[in-house]
């Protein structure tokens, strides 16, 4: 028999989640297996989360919500719950990325996250906290579903050419990265461009940083160091962010170039061939 585990609803979005799992699967009747055999998992799996154990993934809250005809209910709170295994300086940020109207960003070393594909936000993500890596892995990917909105933000991208070269996770991971960034040029709210080693020394020098811009709230920017992040609404701070951007923007590839050089470097680097068509669309 499980051993059951009295959760506090009140004590964490997970928490929550467990609680009201547990509830509702009892109030329908079922075993542990019995949920577990429906929505193709093991009822051990059903039990790790319903004692806060276990994060869900998307899909897991999805499929129960099917199962247990709960009307969307697992499926909206997954998102608070994912969201709150973010480390906790990173949330507020995450909170305020997810209410922005435009995001423009410079990325001195890897791939912005919104635009990582799960091998690399892996790859990227093991060089800090291990033990709870599937859980930070789940939570980058529930952030990018902001571009999967009916109407989602305008992004400008500017990536420095180290940023394609560095080898994250090794050669298939980086073909697949960078494949899944020439992917983006069909979209036209995002927009990359790529500062090249031949721009020598340039606007931000001193590393990455983002500016959010909101409908009804001031600029936001946001940089991070080796231990936590680091918002501002200063207006000072923003309008140096601002210029600094503008230098960068100059400095940097056309988006067209830009798509050019990825494909080049994903078949010259990592030994695809590059899709022509699409880097030129």
């Amino acid at each position: 028999m499980a051993n059951i585990r009295e959760l506090d609803p009140s004590a964490s979005p997970l928490d929550y989640f467990g609680y009201e799992l547990r509830r509702k699967r009892e109030a329908a009747g079922m075993r542990l297996a019995d949920l577990g055999s429906v929505i193709f998992c093991t009822g051990s799996l059903v039990g790790q989360i319903e004692t806060a154990k276990k994060v869900p993934t998307r899909e897991f809250a999805e499929r129960a919500d099917a199962a247990l005809m709960t009307d969307g209910f697992f499926s909206r709170l997954v998102g608070l719950v994912l969201r709150s295994q973010l480390p906790t300086w990173f949330q507020a940020y995450a909170d305020m990325e997810a209410k922005a109207t435009y995001i423009s960003t410079y990325q001195a070393q890897i791939v912005y996250g919104l635009l990582q594909t799960e091998p690399y936000a892996r790859a990227v993500l093991a060089t800090g906290v291990r033990e709870r890596l599937d859980e930070l892995v789940a939570a980058r990917m529930e952030r990018q579903r902001i571009l999967t909105r009916e109407q989602p933000p305008l992004i400008w991208i500017i990536l420095d050419e180290a940023a394609l070269h560095r080898p994250v996770g090794g050669q298939e991971i980086m073909r697949q990265q960078l494949a899944h960034l020439l992917d983006f040029l069909h979209r036209r709210w995002v927009r990359i461009q790529v500062l090249p080693f031949g721009a020598g020394e340039h606007a931000s020098l001193i590393g990455s940083f983002n500016t959010l811009r909101f409908d009804d709230h001031p600029d936001i920017v946001y940089t991070e160091d080796l231990i936590s992040g680091h918002m501002t609404a200063s207006p000072d701070a923003v309008r140096e962010a601002a210029l600094r951007y503008a230098h960068l923007q100059a400095s940097a590839l056309s988006v067209e170039d830009s798509a050019a050089l990825i494909a080049r470097v994903m078949e010259e680097r990592y030994g695809r061939a590059a899709r022509p068509d699409d880097a030129v669309a």
